[in-house]
């Protein structure tokens, strides 16, 4: 645990301190020292103004690096050229490396650990080469401007250190079952380090990706993204001794009378997840069953190049999401500079700087409350096709956004109406004119939550993360209220969220713990082999040959197969893995001498003494599980389901009394459960 939080904070560092650099090389560079972003860039100057902090004569644009005028229209399309060119070169360099080398690398990896901590196994999926290309690509497709997060993608940068740690230690690397403990905690740590939330990791880690999640997984979870944590501040990748960029402070109480445009939000949160999910899905289907799924690069290439050249006009769209979202939740202090702060002051005002009333707004706020609409709409359209391409691509950042910028539009308008209409009946009571009522930095915080409910269907965890992040500890109800009104509207669209729908459109073989199977069938009715099917491939204990036990290698693709005491009594003896079979009769054929095609193959304690003319045995007691997991054939299917989801079964085989009947499979329980439910069972692919 101390070694995935110490490899996942110093990479989640590593990732931050390279997209900050990144992001500012495609508008210009430091003369100084290239390696500086903007921000560090401009720390060591003595020459900035309060006014101009964004401007000194260290850092350059392009245009006036090359052509020594920083201002006018030649200039402006210069670094216009120029920022859509590094944002092309960034996503091509992403989509290709994954492509070459880590095809597991793309997407967000969130579906996939669900999937594996459910018992299924993709193999590679959580190898070397994996982590190290999605750490590279992650940095790459971030910083190319593309619509999309580093949050998801970190959950799965950390299970790859989890994998790589587990493959160290044989207590781990040999049990699927402590692997998967490992992995769930190791998921803490990834959203810990992500959001600089460690508690509302574990609650991730719990509420949203584990499958079976003990106690003691709980503080192996805990103490994991405690460790990351550390390691992060330790970093101190932002600067402002902050674990996230977007950290906030308010000082202003919230008051009943808000909750209405609060779950507000929270319905436009869910509307936007549920339109989300489905124009989503539908795409990525199309992209599957098209011939647009044969060109990735293109496709990524295209999506960069759209996003460019629509978000450079558009002072909000054209930096990076994190600092969008970090601006929108900011409360106007005294000493801020930003156009949503461009308030009218009253000349004589004296009161104390960071208690400042609620103000009209002036001519920047109107001009950025335009251009906010149109981010928000450009958000909205562009984040649907940028989910799901070949390259790694979280989605909270941009759900948040999403939510932020609607959050902070209906924050203003609220506050202009307790401004101008503060005799009203619902703002008589708590706001008297020179107060300072209405934070519109909240409202792009619930909005943000509302979004991110939305299309995640998280409620405890997404509060936790959204409070540890800007540090709101009176806030909860709000967040609760829009948390829970954004779950409420989706779910009435549709109970998947974005995760178990991509899980379905992969085909992946995946149990949800989440629902329920009322219906009165028996294991008898789903067990194969069926009525008119060929009978069950089986092993005999001791009289199979090599040969034939290398025929039936080729001739089926079953993952295992059961072994019986005789064909004809079908007494089941264990099971044998496919995998274990090939290799042991690999190395029987190499290193003893005396194994040939006709050698008979024994599963029993002590093979009998054969005459000398006789092949030498070929003794496999060892890879025999002796305890196969085994119900009778009048087991209720809704007790064989909850058998599957528990212990996270691959297959599990039908007896009665001792007698082998045959064998139910995750995939027939997902078939049964989907006829169940009046669909075509053929319908669900499994890849």
């Amino acid at each position: 645990m101390l070694l995935i939080g110490l490899l996942s904070g110093t990479l989640a560092g590593v990732i931050d301190l390279a997209v900050d650099w990144m992001t500012d090389l495609k508008e210009g560079v430091c003369l100084t020292a290239f390696w500086y972003s903007h921000e560090q860039c401009c720390w060591t100057s003595n020459e900035t103004t309060f006014d101009d902090r964004d401007k000194c004569p260290q850092w350059q644009k392009w245009a006036e690096l090359m052509t020594g005028h920083a201002e006018g229209a030649g200039a402006y399309v210069l670094n216009y050229f120029l920022y859509v060119l590094w944002a092309l070169l960034f996503s091509f360099l992403a989509v290709s490396l994954v492509r070459v080398f880590a095809p597991y690398a793309c997407g967000s990896g969130i579906p996939e650990i669900k999937t594996i901590l459910s018992g299924f196994i993709i193999r590679g999926y959580l190898g070397k080469w994996t982590l190290l290309i999605k750490t590279v690509t992650l940095v790459l497709a971030v910083s190319s401007g593309l619509s999309l997060g580093k949050e998801g993608p970190l959950v799965h940068v950390a299970c790859c250190c989890g994998n790589l740690f587990c493959s160290l230690f044989s207590k781990y690397s040999k049990n699927e079952g402590k692997r998967r403990e490992v992995l769930s905690a190791a998921a803490a740590a990834g959203v810990s380090v992500a959001f600089g939330a460690p508690i509302g990791g574990v609650l991730f880690s719990l509420e949203e990706v584990s499958y079976y999640f003990p106690l003691k997984t709980l503080w192996r979870s805990f103490f994991a993204a405690l460790v990351a944590a550390f390691t992060l501040r330790a970093i101190n990748p932002f600067g402002n001794s902050r674990l996230v960029l977007f950290y906030v402070e308010y000082h202003t109480p919230w008051y009943m009378a808000e909750l209405v445009p609060f779950i507000l939000l929270g319905v436009f949160g869910g509307l936007w997840g549920t339109l989300f999910i489905k124009a989503n899905i539908a795409w990525c289907r199309r992209r599957k069953t098209t011939q647009l799924g044969k060109y990735p690069v293109l496709e990524v290439i295209a999506v960069t190049g759209i996003t460019a050249l629509l978000a450079f006009p558009n002072p909000y769209t054209r930096r990076s999401t994190s600092e969008l979202i970090s601006e929108l939740f900011n409360d106007c202090g005294a000493l801020e500079s930003s156009q949503l702060c461009d308030y009218i002051n009253n000349p004589n005002m004296s009161r104390p700087v960071d208690d400042i009333p609620d103000r009209p707004a002036g001519p920047g706020v109107y001009n950025a409350l335009w251009q906010l609409a149109l981010a928000l709409v450009f958000k909205i359209v562009i984040t649907i096709f940028t989910f799901g391409m070949k390259i790694p691509s979280g989605l909270f950042i941009p759900s948040m956004a999403v939510g932020a910028i609607a959050g902070r539009i209906v924050g203003i308008a609220v506050e202009q109406m307790a401004y101008h209409h503060h005799d009203w009946i619902i703002f008589k009571n708590w706001c008297r004119p020179g107060a300072d009522c209405v934070t519109p930095g909240l409202y792009a915080m619930v909005g943000a939550a509302a979004c991110l409910g939305g299309v995640t269907r998280m409620t405890v965890s997404l509060v936790v993360i959204m409070f540890e992040l800007t540090g709101g500890l009176e806030y909860i109800v709000p967040l609760m209220a829009a948390a829970v009104t954004s779950k409420w509207v989706a779910d009435a669209f549709g109970k998947e969220g974005i995760y178990e729908s991509h899980i379905q459109l992969n085909g992946y073989p995946y149990l949800d713990v989440r629902d329920e199977f009322t219906h009165r069938t028996l294991a008898t009715d789903v067990m194969r082999p069926r009525r008119n099917d060929p009978p069950l491939a089986v092993l005999t204990q001791d009289s199979t040959t090599v040969e034939d036990v290398e025929t039936l290698i080729k001739d089926t693709d079953y993952n295992g197969f059961p072994v019986v005491v005789s064909r004809e009594s079908e007494r089941l003896i264990g099971f044998v893995q496919r995998r274990d079979l090939t290799l042991a009769i690999k190395t029987a054929r190499q290193k003893q001498d005396g194994v040939v095609s006709s050698s008979v193959v024994y599963f029993t304690e002590d093979a009998p003494q054969l005459p000398a003319s006789n092949p030498q045995p070929l003794k496999l007691r060892r890879i025999l599980n002796l305890s196969p997991f085994t119900v009778t054939d009048h087991t209720p299917m809704e007790t064989v389901v909850d058998i599957f989801r528990k212990l996270g079964l691959r297959q599990c085989l039908v007896t009665r009394s001792g007698r082998l009947l045959g064998i139910i499979t995750k995939k027939d329980v997902l078939r049964h459960m989907a006829q169940m439910m009046n669909q075509d069972p053929e319908s669900i692919m499994f890849n």
